[in-house]
Protein backbone atom coordinates (compact mmCIF):
# COMPACT_ATOMS: atom_id res chain seq x y z
CA UNK A 1 0.00 0.00 0.00
CA UNK A 2 1.95 3.58 -0.64
CA UNK A 3 2.32 6.31 1.80
CA UNK A 4 1.08 9.41 1.59
CA UNK A 5 3.42 11.89 1.15
CA UNK A 6 2.75 14.52 4.24
CA UNK A 7 5.59 16.76 3.18
CA UNK A 8 4.91 17.48 0.00
CA UNK A 9 1.40 18.23 1.10
CA UNK A 10 1.99 20.89 3.70
CA UNK A 11 4.75 22.36 1.12
CA UNK A 12 1.77 22.80 -1.09
CA UNK A 13 -0.61 24.28 1.32
CA UNK A 14 1.84 26.82 2.73
CA UNK A 15 2.68 27.57 -1.24
CA UNK A 16 -1.37 28.58 -1.44
CA UNK A 17 -1.45 30.56 1.72
CA UNK A 18 2.01 32.14 0.60
CA UNK A 19 -0.04 32.88 -2.44
CA UNK A 20 -3.26 34.29 -1.07
CA UNK A 21 -1.80 36.85 1.13
CA UNK A 22 0.58 38.13 -1.78
CA UNK A 23 -2.91 38.45 -4.00
CA UNK A 24 -4.53 40.11 -0.85
CA UNK A 25 -1.58 42.25 -0.38
CA UNK A 26 -1.71 43.38 -3.97
CA UNK A 27 -5.49 43.87 -3.57
CA UNK A 28 -4.80 46.61 -1.31
CA UNK A 29 -2.25 48.31 -2.73
CA UNK A 30 -5.00 48.70 -6.01
CA UNK A 31 -7.34 51.82 -5.62
CA UNK A 32 -10.44 50.55 -4.54
CA UNK A 33 -13.49 50.37 -7.11
CA UNK A 34 -17.16 49.47 -5.99
CA UNK A 35 -20.02 48.03 -8.13
CA UNK A 36 -23.41 49.64 -7.67
CA UNK A 37 -26.69 47.16 -7.48
CA UNK A 38 -26.47 47.19 -11.60
CA UNK A 39 -23.29 45.86 -11.82
CA UNK A 40 -21.61 49.09 -12.93
CA UNK A 41 -17.93 49.90 -12.05
CA UNK A 42 -17.61 52.58 -9.68
CA UNK A 43 -14.25 54.53 -9.62
CA UNK A 44 -13.22 56.57 -6.89
CA UNK A 45 -11.07 59.39 -7.69
CA UNK A 46 -8.10 59.33 -4.74
CA UNK A 47 -7.22 63.12 -5.03
CA UNK A 48 -8.66 64.07 -1.66
CA UNK A 49 -8.12 67.81 -1.90
CA UNK A 50 -11.49 67.88 0.17
CA UNK A 51 -13.05 70.96 -1.98
CA UNK A 52 -16.51 70.92 -2.38
CA UNK A 53 -18.70 71.77 -5.12
CA UNK A 54 -21.98 72.95 -2.77
CA UNK A 55 -19.76 75.47 -1.12
CA UNK A 56 -21.14 78.96 -1.66
CA UNK A 57 -19.15 81.83 -1.43
CA UNK A 58 -20.26 83.11 2.26
CA UNK A 59 -18.99 79.90 3.54
CA UNK A 60 -15.32 80.59 2.00
CA UNK A 61 -12.68 81.73 4.55
CA UNK A 62 -10.27 83.91 3.20
CA UNK A 63 -6.66 83.21 2.97
CA UNK A 64 -4.29 84.38 5.90
CA UNK A 65 -2.44 87.37 4.67
CA UNK A 66 1.22 86.94 4.00
CA UNK A 67 3.77 88.55 6.51
CA UNK A 68 6.03 91.36 4.14
CA UNK A 69 9.41 90.16 3.62
CA UNK A 70 11.97 92.65 4.25
CA UNK A 71 13.56 93.77 0.83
Amino acid sequence: MARNNFQYEKRQRELDKKRKADDKAKRKLEPKNDVDADGNLIVQDGDGDGSNESTSDSEAVAPAALPASPA
